[in-house]
């Protein structure tokens, strides 16, 4: 379920509530118990990073390939970190 945030346009009040897609918004304020709560529109706050669910999981054979691996033809994984074997 996503958290949607809201703002009560009267006291300013900033509210998260987790909320299914097909419920209706909010209008009450929890803060001022007026109807002026406004969803606002913000950016999802998660990031997806180091080893993880797609590439540890869903990978299979000589399709792994982890964030930072080396490619298989390189002979020094440590120079191609910095472009310096031309394989990367």
């Amino acid at each position: 379920m996503p958290i949607y945030e809201y703002q009560c346009q009267d006291c300013g009040h900033i509210h998260e509530a987790l909320q299914k897609m097909s419920d209706a918004p909010l209008s009450v304020c929890p803060a001022c118990n007026k109807p002026e709560l406004m969803k606002k529109i913000s950016a999802a706050g998660f990031r997806l990073k180091g080893g993880g669910w797609y590439e540890t999981d869903f990978k299979s054979g000589s399709k792994k390939n982890v964030a930072g691996d080396a490619p298989a033809s390189c002979p020094t994984p440590s120079a191609c970190s910095g472009g310096g074997c031309g394989n990367a």
